[in-house]
């Protein structure tokens, strides 16, 4: 099927209809599954681009086309409202989409500094975050917004978005890469840690047993699918709380691996997961 057209309005009628959310992987899973436990009663879809993981080290205008081409997939499949579960897709498309498609709500991946500098007590906060999150205006607004008499320490975390993608969250070599990221942030006296990327809540029991329990680190997920559920509020879309929430995901790698990754890391084994291939700059289903 393919995806050149979308909605261009959601009406009050569209309360059944399912939230979408995305990620350039498994990432924003650890959105997902925040939003399905808070709100059990709402239909979802999650759309993987496993075909073109990891977004962090691509160009913002690359990135950006790919969530425009995923967003019109998700609104042909009737969603009433996007979650950008991507750091790094939300700095570099996030302010575009919502002009690409003002009559959809969006909730994006914001680092969560605010919390952070609000709990410091040594004013000094470590972040964990892609290239593109750091280079993006969203990061910068974020800072200027939250960060004032906090001192951040950026660290970019090259291949731990492919160890999550392949499972290996306690494994030798990914253990050996969060002692090298961390080190520097725990060595400059950070008594808080920010995971500004959807793939490292993941990484989040591993990064607290080398960190410390005295050391807060923050995964932003909970807070994610609580903004979710305000705007659907606001926007009179909210689902009846009786419902019982039903799933889809897709995928533009291999089903089959996503679905492993999907019971290891949401510890779900029964779920309907179909694929999604890239042919030019559409979309189309399979095996759906």
């Amino acid at each position: 099927m393919s995806t050149n057209s979308h909605p261009t309005s959601i009406t009050n009628s569209a309360t059944l209809y399912p939230i979408g959310v995305f990620d350039s992987g498994v990432g924003g899973v650890s959105v997902w599954r925040e939003i399905a436990r808070q709100l059990g009663h709402e239909n979802t879809i999650y759309f993987a681009d496993q075909g073109h993981v990891p977004y962090g080290p691509r160009l913002m205008d690359e990135i950006l086309a790919f969530s425009s081409a995923i967003v019109r997939f998700l609104l042909e499949h009737r969603c009433k409202l996007i979650v950008v579960a991507c750091n790094t897709a939300s700095a570099a498309a996030l302010q575009t989409l919502r002009l690409e498609f003002p009559a959809v709500p969006f909730v994006g991946m914001e680092p969560a500094i605010k919390p952070a500098a609000q709990y410091t007590r040594t004013r000094k906060v470590g972040v964990l975050a892609t290239p593109a999150t750091f280079q993006g205006k969203l990061f910068a607004s974020v800072v200027e917004r939250f960060a004032a008499g906090v001192e951040l320490i950026d660290q970019v975390c090259p291949g731990l978005v492919e160890q999550v993608e392949a499972g290996k969250l306690d494994s030798p070599d990914t253990l050996e890469m969060l002692h090298k990221y961390l080190s520097p942030i725990l060595a400059q006296g950070a008594d808080t840690i920010v995971l500004a990327c959807t793939h490292y809540p993941f990484l989040a029991p591993a990064i607290q047993r080398i960190v410390g329990p005295e050391i807060q680190v923050i995964d932003p997920s909970p807070a994610i699918a609580r903004q979710v559920a305000r705007v659907l509020e606001q926007k009179n879309l909210a689902a009846p709380a009786k419902q019982v929430g039903q799933h889809i995901f897709y995928t533009t790698g291999d089903p089959q691996a996503f679905a492993r990754l999907l019971g290891h890391l949401a510890h779900r084994t029964d779920s309907d997961i179909r694929q999604a291939k890239w042919e030019g700059a559409s979309l189309n289903v399979y095996n759906s």
